[in-house]
């Protein structure tokens, strides 16, 4: 599998998209419609970034009960983009659920991945908040043997636990790994973050870049400059 760079388009209106988007002049990155985007302008968003010629990861981290998201994905199913996501939290049959709902009758799909444990998320949180006492990396680690028992293709996990998904999952379970920064950048209110060259070292399959891309000075060269990071 190709690795790629996911490029976060978190803005808030189609008008600062296309702006942003219109500075690659030919390239077609792939991108990542979050919610705000999503909330924001609605599907048609979606179709019109995909019209462009771009691949899409639409970023809705779907979570309620089964039948609900088997009816919810069957929806984003027709919006033809490449890859979409769940919570892993919402359980193995939540996410068997949404894969048979993403299926189209002619049998394809857009990639299927869950989300492990969010980012920001760090133990004391996860301890405090959510009464987990079991250490995130084994949290992360069932999360994602119970994506791949569902039947899914891969999970969004932090790029520091990206390479022991893959092996207990698999080198071709895929890792959609944000908390990706430069080794110069600021971190946000990431609390497990890497570099794209750490990210590649260590085994993620796709990165997603916000704010170092999208916020900096001249965004296609920052572009490039994980593109050469992280794929080339």
């Amino acid at each position: 599998m190709g690795k790629d760079v996911i490029v976060a388009c978190d803005f808030a209106s189609a008008e600062q998209v296309f702006d942003f988007l219109d500075k690659f002049e030919g390239r077609k990155p792939f991108v990542k419609i979050g919610m705000e985007l999503f909330y924001a302008e609605g599907p048609s968003i979606v179709r019109e970034i995909k019209r462009r010629g771009h691949k899409i990861f639409l970023d809705l981290k779907l979570h309620d009960i089964p039948n609900t998201v088997k009816k919810s994905m069957a929806v984003l199913s027709r919006l033809d983009v490449d890859m979409t996501n769940l919570h892993a939290g919402g359980t193995v049959r939540m996410m068997e659920g949404a894969l048979e709902g993403l299926t189209r009758p002619d049998g394809t799909r857009p990639i299927l991945i869950a989300v492990t444990q969010l980012t920001s998320t760090d133990q004391e949180a996860m301890e405090n908040d959510l009464l987990i006492k079991e250490p995130i990396a084994d949290v992360v680690m069932h999360y994602a043997a119970n994506a791949k028992r569902a039947g899914l293709d891969g999970v969004v996990c932090s790029p520091l636990e990206a390479g022991k998904v893959h092996d207990r999952c698999g080198d071709s379970f895929i890792t959609v790994t944000p908390g990706v920064r430069f080794a110069d950048g600021d971190i946000g209110d990431q609390k497990r973050v890497m570099t794209p060259a750490e990210a590649k070292k260590i085994g993620s399959d796709y990165i997603v870049v916000g704010r170092p891309i999208t916020a900096a000075a001249d965004p296609v060269a920052a572009y490039e400059r994980c593109v050469a990071e992280f794929v080339d």
